[in-house]
């Protein structure tokens, strides 16, 4: 069988590649993390007068608390006023105090994107000129430090619960019925059930501190809880658990009724375990499709294009990796921890490698559609956070599926075994079914000729013709005695057909694979987790283009170069922007950015700029900007000698070791 599947398997495997590249060669636009895309002021712009309100454009519409936007004074005092608003769009503004005197000023957003995960971030624009401040924007937003990473585990010991629940009891129902009386079966389901309760459970907790605050106190904070419960992911957090519910009903009657009927062997048990089994299905079906909705309906599905088809396809990919994942950990308990006189038969392990076969279709054919809506294009596959991930998300799932094929292997070796062992323990049966009736009919003989021998003196008294009657073998056996024989032939040979079994060289195999699978699967999910909190590739690319589009030369001469740099130390990835102003010869002024990749400012120990003009010979020309406030530096009167088209070159240093140079031309004057 595996030598006929897999040029098949060869075959779909280079039909899909063919569709990515078609799809991704013809990707559109979507949306689902927002990102900033634009403000007014801009991003370290120096106005002549202080502005009525600071107003912020994102790539899509976002959620916004009272205190979503603040701008702060130079001392770190709220010059806002009021709460802020929508403008249209997918633009806000906040109202600023009147009469605001001249300095720098931050403005920190914190708001909740359409796929429910929170964006932050801050930038500083000045009145007049440039000033100190002693504001400090932390790198660190509501989305991380502790509640951040209890939020983080709760997604993924969501995601685990899920896959455990919905794959395990798949597995019961669709290959191995037997293996509803199986404890350690029922053991793994309940506690996926427990698992995901408990997980939801924190989730809506953490939830309110999470997008806001990012403090612990606030965890149990009663109107917090509130204002979750009335937005689109807590809807959805509420449904899952009154799904939980109904699945706490199905695993009752999993492991109870259709336990109990599964092992009667009359014909009417039989037709009402096939209707109850049934009944199960349709019903399981029914409430693992609600519990992937409560994801798809709060996540990326439910934002940017086709959000009806994406929200199918996404409960669908749900389904698909419960089902083979979390089959694959019911197979890896059940092959350790079934009992002998429930055996797990090469039918069962057939039985669900078909199931993971078609899981495995329905997975790459519903995780290319996702892939080509979050990413958009082959740039963002390589360039981008989200990309790369996706690309070591795929290279899990071909180990996987290499192991599985391995697996496979094992189950063709294990089922030729079994049917010699078969054969062979057929044959054992028939000689000592002769021989224990040749040795009855030598008992019943030797028997016979002792009685002849004896009756004389039996007729000696009435006390003792009783006794010997009652020691004759003609007599009736003890059934106490005889069923205590049975039990201890019956343990003897469980315990025979254990060591045989364990003892099998191929089913030692099988485990050793599926136990490589399983790891691997484990892996896998946590890459998985981590690719629903990141920003897509194609919503970064975009806002990239966006940022680039508003901050290109314009009328009042000012120049803005974004350059990406990596000095290979820990958090050594980022963007230096430079703003020039009124970037022509003569005095300039000078801003200095530095961000993350996602555009969170943060501080680095230096940052040094030199300007060059090759074709004049000219430079370079050191300039070192002094720090303003996070991830901002400055510098007034920059010298340009003469028009031309410059070499601006940025040093940065991240640690006492990690240094880079980038440079970009622009052209000055």
């Amino acid at each position: 069988m595996p030598q006929t599947i897999a040029p098949r398997v060869r075959s779909l495997v280079l039909l899909l590649l063919a569709v990515v590249g078609a799809l991704l060669a013809g990707a559109a636009p979507a949306s689902a993390h927002a990102a900033l895309t634009g403000s007014d002021p801009q991003q370290g712009a120096v106005v002549d007068k202080a502005p009525a309100q600071v107003s912020l454009t994102f790539s899509e519409t976002v959620s916004l608390s009272d205190d979503a936007l603040r701008v702060l004074d130079p001392k770190g005092g709220r010059v806002d006023t009021g709460e802020p608003t929508g403008t249209g769009g997918a633009t806000y503004s906040v109202k600023l105090k009147p009469g605001l005197p001249d300095g720098t000023y931050t403005v920190s957003y914190q708001v909740v994107s359409a796929d429910s995960h929170p964006v932050a971030g801050a930038f500083t624009f000045s009145v007049g000129a440039p000033s100190e401040t002693t504001v400090t924007v932390s790198g660190e937003t509501s989305d991380g430090g502790v509640v951040g990473l209890l939020y983080d585990l709760g997604r993924y010991a969501s995601y685990a619960g899920f896959i455990v629940l919905v794959g395990g009891a798949a597995f019961v129902l669709a290959c191995w019925p037997r293996g509803a009386g199986v404890r350690a079966v029922q053991r793994l389901v309940v506690a996926g059930w427990l698992a995901l309760t408990a997980a939801t459970l924190g989730l809506l907790l953490l939830r309110g501190s999470y997008t806001t605050s990012g403090k612990f106190t606030d965890v149990f904070d009663l109107d917090l809880l509130g204002q979750v419960l009335q937005t689109k992911t807590g809807a959805a957090l509420v449904s899952r658990l009154l799904l939980l519910a109904a699945a706490a009903l199905f695993i009752s009657v999993l492991f109870g009724a259709f336990a109990r009927r599964v092992e009667g062997e009359g014909e009417q048990d039989r037709k009402e375990t096939r209707d109850l089994a049934f009944g199960l299905a349709v019903g399981g079906v029914v409430v693992a499709a609600g519990l992937a909705a409560s994801w798809a309906m709060a996540e990326h599905a439910s934002t940017g294009i086709q959000p009806g088809v994406a929200m199918p396809v996404d409960v669908a990919h749900l389904l698909a990796v419960a089902a083979w994942l979390g089959g694959l950990g019911a197979l890896l308990v059940a092959l350790y921890r079934a009992p002998v006189e429930t055996p797990l038969g090469t039918t069962v392990v057939r039985r669900f490698s078909q199931v993971a076969f078609g899981s495995v279709v329905a997975l790459v054919a519903t995780g290319i559609y996702q892939s080509w809506r979050q990413v958009g294009s082959w740039s963002a596959l390589t360039g981008t956070r989200y990309g790369q991930l996706l690309c070591v998300k795929v290279g899990l799932v071909l180990l996987l599926l290499g192991v599985a094929w391995i697996s496979r292997r094992w189950t063709a070796r294990l089922a030729d075994t079994v049917n010699v062992a078969v054969e062979e323990r057929g044959e054992r049966v028939e000689a000592r079914v002769g021989s224990a009736g040749a040795e009855r009919r030598a008992e019943g003989a030797g028997t016979a000729e002792g009685a002849g021998e004896k009756g004389d003196s039996a007729k000696k008294g009435a006390s003792s013709s009783s006794s010997a009657s009652s020691s004759s073998p003609d007599a009736e056996p003890d059934p106490e005695r005889a069923a205590q024989l049975a039990r201890q032939r019956a343990a003897v040979d469980t315990a025979r057909q254990k060591r045989e079994r364990d003892a099998d060289p191929n089913r030692y195999g099988l485990r050793r694979s599926v136990l490589a699978e399983a790891g691997v699967a484990v892996v896998l999910l946590a890459v998985t987790t981590a690719l629903t909190s990141t920003e897509p590739g194609r919503t970064e690319e975009e806002a990239k283009a966006a940022t680039a589009a508003s901050s290109s030369t314009s009328t009042t001469g000012t120049v803005t170069l974004d350059i990406p740099f990596d000095t290979g130390g820990e958090d050594g990835k980022g963007v230096v922007r430079v703003d020039l102003d009124p970037a022509r010869a003569g005095a300039n002024e000078m801003h200095v950015y530095v961000t993350r990749p996602n555009g969170r400012a943060f501080d680095v120990p230096e940052v040094k700029v030199a300007f060059t003009l090759e074709s004049q010979d000219i430079g370079p020309l050191p300039v070192v900007p002094d720090h303003i406030t996070t991830g901002h530096w400055s510098a007034s009167g920059v010298q340009i000698p003469m028009a031309g088209e410059w070499k601006i070159a940025v040093t940065v240093r991240t640690s006492d070791i990690d240094q880079v140079t980038v440079d970009k031309n622009a052209q000055i004057g």
